[in-house]
């Protein structure tokens, strides 16, 4: 009976394959956690700023991460599963309020939310599991069990350096472990079959989460272009903004839903194991685009300081790293067109400091709008071409 009950909670694989309202309602957690970590790295555009805001950046991803492969392996309409996601939700919710002082007051709850998270979701699983599913789940649990350490370490202390430290070394445990299939001894390694298996739902996850992340960049610039009396240069901002953001969006999904399926059917596997790392530059680029966004809509003349012209024209490299890797891991092919204007955005970023806030957003603008059109023209060249530049998220 146990055995045919665990058996039921496991996702058909003739069933379908979308995202459930259930997946899609978990989701609205990282709005409001992709929003707050931009506007707390708006208040320190520094080395330090961005470590505050990349670090638990990368726990909420690993979270969502999680959350994804579990709604993709069992099926998410099974009252456990659906409990499970609730739970983790709840979790979310509170890791999400204390992002903005995840290392100040709130570090303790901030670890413990994000340990428990793991460790309740792969002991409920366990407990409920048996047989490979429970083996499964217990590869997981092992090994958040092992970075639950340092993230528990770090939250008692208060020396920022330190805390940022064995914080970092829990996130590469986790990220790094979790490249590796989570090899367990006497467990083996998650089987390859499994990330095969989950392809398809996972690459719609994916997108539904970049367009979501790209949602910030419409939630920020219009929460601070409200609360600020409008001016000429302010409006001018905040469409440019606006125009950036359609741009990167335009980017990313460009000819998407024809390729990306195409790669998705021929190796699903790949789409799983490197989405999470090449998605999460993506993600950062965003969030540091969005603080770009705030402190430009903000005061968008004057001179400019050092730190808005790393986040404003570093965001979108970093988004465009993420970008051509993901493409190459798709497509075994590197799409020299971006990476030419990867480098331009670099080199036209030293001048653009000269500038003033506005005309450096429309600088990006130009860049990005150079990035579309380049993707316009190779696609009614080849219109049939495979390749990443022309397709692919």
């Amino acid at each position: 009976m146990t055995n045919t009950r665990a058996a039921a909670l496991t996702r058909s694989p003739g069933g379908s394959q979308r995202a459930t309202l259930l997946e899609l309602f978990f989701d609205l957690v990282f709005v409001a956690a992709l929003a707050l970590t931009s506007l707390d790295f708006a208040r320190d555009v520094s080395w330090v700023g961005a470590i505050r805001a990349l670090i638990p950046l990368t726990a909420i991803w690993w979270v969502w991460q999680i959350t994804t492969l579990v709604t993709d392996f069992y099926d998410p309409s099974r009252l456990p599963i659906q409990a499970i996601v609730a739970g983790t939700m709840l979790g979310s919710i509170l890791l999400t309020a204390t992002l903005p002082e995840a290392f100040g007051k709130h570090g303790v709850i901030f670890a413990f939310t994000y340990v428990a998270i793991h460790l309740g979701r792969g002991a409920v699983l366990v407990t409920i599991q048996r047989g490979l599913a429970q083996i499964r789940a217990a590869r997981f649990m092992i090994w958040f069990a092992v970075s639950a350490t340092p993230w528990i370490l770090g939250a008692f202390t208060r020396d920022f350096t330190q805390r940022a430290e064995l914080w970092g070394l829990a996130s590469t445990i986790d990220y790094v472990i979790g490249g590796f299939r989570y090899p367990t001894p006497w467990l083996g390694r998650v089987p390859l079959m499994q990330y095969d298996q989950a392809g398809r739902h996972l690459g719609e996850r994916y997108q539904q989460f970049m367009i979501l992340a790209l949602g910030d960049l419409i939630l920020i610039p219009t929460l601070t272009f409200g609360q600020t009396r409008f001016t000429a240069a302010r409006t001018g901002a905040f469409l440019a903004a606006f125009a950036a953001t359609a741009l990167l969006w335009q980017i990313y999904v460009y000819r998407a839903g024809l390729r990306i399926q195409t790669v998705i059917d021929r190796n699903p596997g790949r789409v799983v194991r490197w989405a999470p790392y090449t998605q999460v530059v993506m993600a950062a680029g965003i969030v540091a685009l969005g603080s770009g966004f705030e402190l430009v809509i903000g005061r968008p003349t004057g001179a400019i300081p050092t730190g808005w012209i790393g986040v404003l024209f570093g965001g979108p490299a970093l988004f465009l790293i993420g970008r051509i890797t993901f493409e190459y891991q798709m497509f075994r092919r590197v799409s020299r067109s971006r990476l030419g204007w990867l480098i331009v955005l670099i080199a036209v970023t030293p001048g653009a400091a000269r500038l003033s806030p506005l005309l450096a957003v429309v600088v990006l603008g130009l860049v990005l709008l150079g990035i579309a059109i380049t993707d316009t023209l190779r696609g009614r060249a080849d219109p049939h071409a495979s390749d990443a530049g022309a397709a692919g998220p």
